[in-house]
């Protein structure tokens, strides 16, 4: 997977693309294949260090919205090939967030993209 790492500290982040194996999905988690991810005033924060944005371990992987399609599903109220808007409190800023090829989520933290919406035009909204 390919993702947008911050190394370093949240006083001094060293922002980098990063290649790795994806971990397992957490138990009762939900892996999201991301196709949109949006680009907000808080993850400028936490790329540059002002702010105190993440706080969560580093390295970290930011962005507080994402949507995109379930791959992986270990959640009853989510199946492959759901359309899904991921975004909740802590993500991107104490859990990993969206800017990556995937992204694990709790199933509270996902809303379901409206029929006949892609998960552009979710985002976009």
């Amino acid at each position: 997977m390919h993702a947008l790492v911050l190394h370093g500290s949240p006083d001094a982040p060293d922002a980098r693309v990063d290649t790795f194996d994806a971990p397992p999905v957490p138990e009762g988690g939900v892996r999201v294949a991301v196709s949109h991810s949006s680009l907000n005033y808080k993850d400028g924060l936490a790329v540059t260090g002002a702010g105190k944005i993440i706080r969560g371990a580093f390295p970290f992987v930011p962005g507080i919205d994402a949507a995109g399609t379930v791959v992986e599903s270990d959640a009853t109220e989510w199946g492959t090939g759901d359309a899904v808007v991921l975004t909740g409190w802590g993500t991107g800023e104490t859990q990993w967030g969206g800017f990556a090829d995937t992204a694990d989520a709790r199933p509270e933290h996902l809303v379901r993209v409206p029929d006949g919406w892609t998960p552009e035009r979710a985002m976009a909204f």
